[in-house]
């Protein structure tokens, strides 16, 4: 007995996304052509857009996330707006793009997440050690650091992380000016 392998199917055929695309397309430029407003988008394409957002969701990337229902919003989101900038005259991988679409979607929302965990534990840290400054009285000896040493090590990790991340990206350049620019002086 010979086994026969599977056949892999894709859940959002790449060919009739493409073919829904170029009807979309064609009616939205019939309709500003005849000054009409705009159609809705198709709800084929609506739910191959889904389909690209709830798949990617669940890539081991992204998997662990809490919030990857607000990922999946944002994707999606970003995706309608980016419909109509879809051109099958320059690409035919419409599952492709709207998937790369959808991927910095997912990345800028873990990056929001980030800097607002990062300032929530800033305020909850600032709280404690004011209150604790407050109750020990001004001229006490209790800092920042004895605060850390408080606080969970994992999220003291995370603040390291991400304190450090703002850091290098804020390497400081030196930039001439004027005529020294000009002449190569400093």
């Amino acid at each position: 007995m010979t086994l026969t392998p599977r056949k892999k199917r894709n859940y959002v055929n790449n060919a009739e996304f493409l073919e829904a695309m170029i009807k979309y397309k064609k009616a939205v430029r019939e309709a500003e052509d005849s000054g009409e407003e705009p159609p809705r988008i198709p709800n084929y394409i609506g739910e191959c857009l889904y389909q690209i957002a709830n798949r990617l969701a669940y890539k081991p990337n992204f998997i662990n996330y809490t919030y990857r229902d607000d990922m999946i919003a944002d994707g999606l989101e970003n995706a309608i707006m980016c419909v109509n900038n879809f051109d099958p005259e320059k690409s035919s991988n419409p599952f492709a793009y709207f998937t790369q679409v959808i991927w910095f979607a997912f990345i800028r929302r873990i990056h929001k997440e980030k800097k607002q965990t990062y300032i929530r534990h800033k305020v909850m840290e600032n709280s404690l050690i004011s209150d604790t400054a407050f109750e020990r009285g001004v001229d006490s000896d209790f800092n920042a650091a004895s605060m850390r040493e408080m606080t969970n090590d994992r999220m003291n990790d995370f603040v390291e992380k991400y304190e450090a991340n703002i850091q290098s990206k804020k390497k400081p350049t030196a930039k001439k000016k004027g005529l020294e620019k000009f002449m190569g002086e400093e």
